[in-house]
């Protein structure tokens, strides 16, 4: 019971200044508010690297372009034929003179944009513009005859042959939407966009009509279509990633698709890499 009696005493005798303290600790007195001028401790923050503004740069490029120009002789030999009996039940314009083609070539460019962020999440708009110089090509090695029996009209068989097409494209520019997620120093991005660029195209071929031994009236004819200064449009879509340096500088990879609508049948995709670097305000 000794310890008892001690722990009694020790309460009952416990100084002001304890007791106190107990009355703190219990809600029963106010806390003293801090003095004035006495520097509020800030509320902390998650810290992310600052993207928001406006940017520019320049970037190397490696573009590879696909070009099918399999549907191109179609215009011109459905122009030659028209009104005839035999496109009207044959179609001949329709036969496959030409195939696909391919060329590569480096480019050089640069873009600008603006960006605006929400902690992680950056979202931007951006243009940009590439100079290079693609020019793909194809030829028909062979000709394609038709014939009819009975003669469809006075036609007895018709031949497409000598068909050649190129395309070439020097400069081509995008504007698009981006939209990036914040990872440490890095900025990793998916963009889509139209795609506008400057090229200039040829197709020509040959067709002939003959009515039994000789070539039929007007025949043969050698269709043609083309423009020096030509201007292609479509979309564009890729992704990518910057990565910051310093907090005004930074370095970009990325890959970017592009398909351009057809002209005069002949359709464009072109796949690019990119590395460049830029600058942000």
């Amino acid at each position: 019971m000794r310890w008892v009696i001690y722990a009694l005493a020790v309460l009952t005798l416990a100084p002001p200044a304890v007791a106190a303290d107990l009355d703190v600790l219990r809600g029963s007195e106010a806390v003293p508010a801090l003095p004035v001028g006495y520097p509020a401790l800030p509320v902390g923050y998650p810290l992310f690297t600052r993207w928001s503004g406006f940017y520019f740069g320049g970037d190397l490029s490696f573009n590879s372009a696909t070009v099918n120009f399999s549907r191109a002789t179609a215009p011109l030999i459905e122009f030659s034929l028209q009104d005839t009996v035999v496109e009207q039940q044959f179609t001949p314009s329709q036969l496959q003179l030409l195939g696909k083609s391919a060329d590569n070539a480096f480019g050089g460019g640069a873009f600008l944009g603006y960006n605006t962020q929400w902690q992680q999440v950056v979202l931007g708009i951006e243009a940009n513009y590439t100079h290079t110089s693609l020019s793909a090509s194809s030829t028909s090695p062979f000709v394609i005859a038709r014939s009819f029996s009975p003669p469809v009209g006075n036609v007895d068989s018709v031949t497409l042959s000598n068909a050649t097409a190129r395309l070439s494209l020097s400069d081509y520019g995008e504007v698009r939407g981006r939209a990036g997620y914040i990872v440490g120093n890095f900025l990793p991005y998916g963009f889509f966009g139209v795609v506008v660029g400057a090229g200039s195209y040829s197709i020509s071929t040959q067709g002939d009509a003959f009515c039994g031994n000789p070539e039929c009236l007007g025949f043969p004819l050698f269709p043609g279509a083309g423009l020096g200064s030509a201007l292609l449009w479509g979309y564009s879509v890729g992704a990518g990633f910057d990565w910051a340096l310093t907090p005004n500088t930074f370095l970009r990879a990325e890959f970017d698709f592009d398909q351009f609508v057809p002209i005069s049948n002949i359709t464009l995709e072109i796949l690019s890499g990119r590395i460049g670097a830029g600058v942000k305000f």
